[in-house]
C-alpha cells in the first residue's frame, strides 16, 4: 500500500502528464509499478529513494531541532541516536552529515507555529 502523499503525486502527475489507458488501469490496481515506471521516465534514481524508504521505515521515532549556531539549519534526529545536519543554501537547505550520540527528545510543536 502506497503513502497518501505517493498516491496523491501520482493522481497529480496524471493530470500534468499524458497517461494510457493501461498505465491507468496499472495505477488503479499495482501503483508501485507505475511509480517506478514514471520515476524511470522522469529520470528520477529509483534506488536511491528506495534506500531512503527502507532507512526511515525501520526508524521508531523521529525529532526535529533547529541548530543553534548562527548558521539556519536544522538537525533530524532519528531514534533518539543518530543526528542528520541540514543547512541553508541560498533558498534550499543541503544535507551536511551526520553524528551519533544520545539525543533528547524533540518538541512536536516545533511547526505549529509556521503559516
Amino acid at each position: 500500500m502506497l503513502p497518501f502523499c505517493l498516491v496523491y503525486d501520482l493522481i497529480l502527475l496524471q493530470t500534468a502528464m499524458k497517461i494510457s489507458r493501461f498505465t491507468k488501469l496499472l495505477l488503479k490496481f499495482w501503483p508501485n509499478v507505475v511509480l517506478k515506471k514514471m520515476a524511470r521516465k522522469m529520470g528520477i534514481k529509483n534506488p536511491l529513494f528506495e534506500n531512503a524508504h527502507q532507512l526511515f521505515s525501520k526508524v521508531g521515532r523521529i525529532d526535529f531541532f533547529p541548530l543553534s549556531s548562527s548558521s539556519r539549519g536544522f538537525m533530524i534526529i532519528l531514534d533518539k541516536k543518530t543526528a542528520l545536519y541540514f543547512y541553508q543554501d541560498g533558498d534550499h537547505f543541503i544535507y551536511d552529515g551526520y553524528e551519533i550520540g544520545e539525543y533528547d527528545k524533540g518538541n512536536v510543536t516545533i511547526f505549529d507555529s509556521l503559516k
